[in-house]
């Protein structure tokens, strides 16, 4: 935006009554805590407050929202979107019906809480804090009665996310210090989550607020936080199971560890295919390594049953891995094959050009099949992988040397787009044999080119 633009923005916000301000610069960080226009929000809050700023009756800073102190202790758990949640995990876009349900069942409540944070001159004063808590667990215990059987009912509430995720926030409310406690008492990163810091977890969690149905999904998301590996979570229920026996691992309330670890594979299987489809293949090799460690440790640590709902959750993650990559896959070879065929030269016409962008996609395709290589066989694409490698190997390398050949001879008219051809093949070379065998065929190109350069002045 341009300074004159700006300008004239500032200009409108100062002309406007404080009560316009006021409601303006609410309505921005309501915006702001559900999601939408982020960047749009925080510009024009910025602006607003420059103009507010400095007067006795300025609109609290956005960390001062009531809505943000609440559920700033939810920030852990939230995602994007209104599908479905794993356990452990809150919609972001449920808080602002939560928060509007919070202000038309208990008036009161909100009303006493905003004056008491109004006062502070400090949003992180012990004065706000303490008013934070109370007003948590006031909430806590409304959506508890609310929940109960004989309660209320939810109807007032909002969209169906936000009454699914009522309970799991009126838990996490009221388990706040409980998780918090546990949050600082865990290492910063966990490369590997051996014996002794399963130990030390397994220790720090066994506490009654903790280990409840409600509350411990929670604890283990923070604690899948800290893990290198997250699928290692499913040790805690091993080691409290004693045993690796699914329906044991089961029986125990960490069988919830498994449940969480299946559904983040899912979520990644997912990720991993929408990515396919987009052709974006910068972030597909950490999906496969992630999809990749998740199965294999799983199906190592844990014994499942086939037919049993982990072991069917199981199956179907590696499906969709295995149909998402095999399709891909099978389809590397024709791209190439379209790029390096070599057509008689009556057949490709004097302004024919190759596309760039469509030898880099090949490359990146190239490289994607290179990399499922190293993960065939956990996510079953193992025969189909090896298959198109190879043949990828052996049709490239005799391409490559035939239209090297091809420089040496044929109509000068489409010599500029057997060059072409022979550039993307030295490209594939690379991805395929790497850097020393590309600049082989590199300096063979250049050596063809360099005789045919030479021909007319030895005929003349």
């Amino acid at each position: 935006m341009s300074k004159t633009s700006i300008d004239r923005l500032r200009e409108y916000l100062a002309q406007l009554p404080a009560q316009s301000q006021a409601l303006l610069m609410r309505e921005y960080e309501r915006a702001i805590a559900k999601g939408d226009d982020v960047k749009v929000a925080n510009f024009v809050l910025d602006q607003l407050r420059g103009v507010v700023r400095g007067s006795p009756d300025a609109v609290r800073p956005r960390l001062e929202d009531p809505t943000r102190l609440v559920f700033r202790s939810l920030e852990p758990f939230l995602v994007e979107g209104v599908g479905a949640a794993r356990p452990g995990q809150i919609r972001r876009a449920s808080l602002l019906p939560v928060w509007q349900w919070l202000e038309r069942d208990a008036p009161d409540a909100v009303r006493d809480f905003e004056a008491a944070i109004s006062v502070s001159p400090e949003p992180s004063s012990a004065e706000v804090e303490r008013a934070v808590r109370r007003f948590q667990q006031a909430a806590a215990e409304l959506i508890t009665k609310v929940m109960a059987p004989g309660g209320r009912g939810t109807a007032r509430i909002g969209p169906p996310h936000a009454v699914e995720d009522l309970p799991a926030i009126g838990a996490v409310l009221k388990a706040r210090e409980a998780l918090e406690a546990f949050a600082g008492k865990l290492p910063g990163m966990m490369r590997n989550f051996g014996e002794s810091q399963l130990a030390a977890v397994s220790s720090t969690l066994n506490g009654p607020a903790l280990v409840t149905p409600q509350v411990l999904p929670f604890a283990l998301s923070l604690l899948m936080q800290r893990l290198a590996a997250p699928w290692q979570v499913i040790r805690l229920a091993v080691k409290i199971a004693a045993s690796d026996d699914e329906i044991r691992v089961a029986a125990t309330p960490y069988g919830v560890a498994v449940t969480i670890a299946l559904a983040d594979l899912t979520r990644v299987a997912a990720h991993l295919r929408t990515d396919i489809k987009r052709g974006k293949f910068d972030a597909v090799p950490e999906h496969l390594r992630i999809a990749h460690d998740g199965v294999r440790g799983l199906r190592t640590e844990l014994d499942m049953r086939n037919d049993s709902n982990w072991g069917r959750q199981m199956a179907a993650i590696r499906v969709e891995v295995s149909s998402t990559l095999q399709s891909e896959i099978e389809s590397v070879p024709g791209r190439v094959r379209r790029l390096l065929r070599q057509r008689a030269d009556k057949d490709i016409a004097p302004t024919a050009q190759i596309d760039p962008v469509d030898v880099d996609e090949t490359v990146a395709l190239i490289d994607f099949v290179a990399v499922c290589r190293t993960y065939a066989s956990e996510l079953a694409i193992n025969e189909v992988t090896l298959r198109t490698y190879s043949d990828l190997q052996q049709y490239v390398e005799k391409s490559t040397e035939s239209l090297v050949q091809s420089l040496r001879s044929g109509d000068a008219r489409i010599r500029g787009y057997r060059q072409m051809q022979v550039k993307a093949a030295i490209r594939f070379c690379q991805a395929l044999f790497g850097q020393d065998y590309a600049a082989l065929m590199s300096r063979a190109a250049d050596n063809a080119m360099v005789v045919v350069e030479r021909q007319p002045k030895q005929a003349g």
